[in-house]
């Protein structure tokens, strides 16, 4: 037998085709990391454990050097790295916040001198930072409003209050950055544009960490707690890893301890907290595949769709479960309708003669077999409409990708996010089908 033929050879060759469809590609040797690790050193920052590498499925992260132990610290970033109120303070910008009243909100200022320093370019000392910032972002305020309306309705209304937030915060803004004018010769409402502002936005609420700061005069009363950490902020997000992230007062030093070990060459990540998947697109941006935290929202006017209307004590019950905290936070997950679901479905499924027992549906008490099979039929019936409405947008986001060849790659993010949910619902729907079966 020739060598490299033989049944251990084959082992060894698909062992080894997996392990590099986890693999980075190794980006260190590009001119912005490597301008990026000299600024870090600088400041007393030089990482042995981790480098820039790009991956399969996930892109721009941080891959392990070598093997990594449970309980690590795999980074501990120095205080002169964070970009933090502090260091707007000690700025140009510093006398301009202090005098301004009212007080500025810490989000305004740093969102500011972010601003001011992305248009300073080669002259910023935050230029190699500012450099490995994404241009742009994908939180639902910007994508164009004919791809948000593809969102599912909940996460859709939550879409419309960001965008209201963010410009009322551009418009917040206004009086200050004219104050600014005297530092720049260009017009500050160029500089201070709602698309800078937006970009700065969108930088400190999905990349920042949290680093309590001590009140200060100078802020509003909102609370002082973002810090943004370059390198740090390379780490990507999976939902089943386990990390301690906080600063240490004694070392003065953002660290990052693994719970968890990981192997050389591997990329490393960090967890941003158990967040469905409508969270995360909507804070920061994107769907993680397969996540234990994904759910489907079930709405008021989707809970009672298909129950009679000619029950005359609905208007009571709906009363009940608003009253008792059961009309929010109703889903479909992987393991089928939540507790809190059938629960509101139980309720809400009462004959006029166990009305009376609704305080014992609400602490988990069976009633009857009748109740207990026609709660379960109607939770087939909404999870068969939600499939049936997910089927019928993936078909037409499927459609405006090869009509609106600009929006490809924000459709693309709205198709992972209802191909994910379609996956949870027929997950569910099989669940249900045992449940019924286990009923009869």
């Amino acid at each position: 037998m020739k060598k490299g033929r033989g049944r251990t050879s084959r082992i060894r060759r698909r062992k080894l085709s997996k392990s590099f469809q986890f693999r980075g590609v190794n980006e260190s040797y590009k001119p912005e990391f490597i301008e990026l690790r000299k600024w870090l050193k600088d400041r007393k920052f030089e990482d042995t454990n981790l480098i820039p590498a790009s991956f399969p499925g996930t892109g721009r992260g941080l891959m392990s050097r070598t093997s990594l132990r449970e309980g690590q610290v795999i980074i501990s970033l120095p205080e002169s790295c964070l970009l933090t109120t502090d260091t707007v303070i000690r700025s140009y910008l510093g006398a301009y916040v202090a005098k301004w009243r009212p007080p500025l909100s810490p989000l305004l200022a740093l969102c500011t001198f972010l601003v001011a320093e992305k248009h300073a370019g080669d002259r910023s000392p935050w230029k190699p930072y500012l450099e490995i910032l994404p241009k742009t972002y994908t939180c639902p305020v910007c994508l164009e409003p004919e791809v948000v309306s593809l969102l599912p309705k909940p996460l859709r209304a939550k879409a419309r209050e960001q965008r209201i937030r963010v410009q009322e915060f551009f418009a917040s803004s206004r009086d200050f950055c004219c104050s600014l004018q005297p530092l720049f010769s260009e017009a500050v409402e160029r500089v201070f544009s709602y698309s800078a502002l937006l970009w700065a936005w969108c930088t400190v609420n999905t990349r920042a960490v949290y680093v309590a700061r001590r009140r200060r005069q100078c802020f509003s009363a909102e609370p002082d707690t973002c810090a943004l950490a370059p390198y740090l902020d390379l780490l990507n997000h999976s939902p089943g890893v386990q990390v301690k992230a906080a600063f240490n007062e004694e070392t003065r030093c953002y660290e990052i301890r693994t719970s968890s070990s990981c192997r050389r060459h591997e990329e490393v990540f960090i967890c941003y907290g158990p967040h469905d998947n409508q969270r995360l697109l909507l804070e920061y941006g994107f769907v993680a595949a397969r996540n234990p935290h994904a759910c489907v929202y079930v709405s008021q006017d989707i809970l009672v769709k298909f129950l009679p209307s000619t029950d005359k004590q609905m208007n009571k019950k709906i009363s009940i479960l608003k009253d008792h905290d059961f009309i929010e936070n109703l889903t479909f997950g992987w393991d089928g309708p939540s507790w809190r679901l059938l629960t509101a479905l139980k309720l809400l499924c009462l004959e006029a003669e166990e009305f009376t027992c609704w305080k014992k549906v609400l602490l988990g008490e069976i009633i009857s077999d009748t109740n207990e099979k026609t709660s379960l039929d109607i939770a087939q019936k909404i999870c068969q409409y939600f499939i049936e409405e997910t089927n019928a947008v993936l078909q037409k986001v499927s459609y405006m990708k090869d009509t609106e060849g600009a929006l490809v790659s924000q459709l693309s993010l709205v198709e992972t996010l209802w191909t994910e949910e379609l996956k949870i619902l027929q997950a569910s729907a099989e669940t249900l089908n045992s449940l019924q079966t286990a009923c009869t």
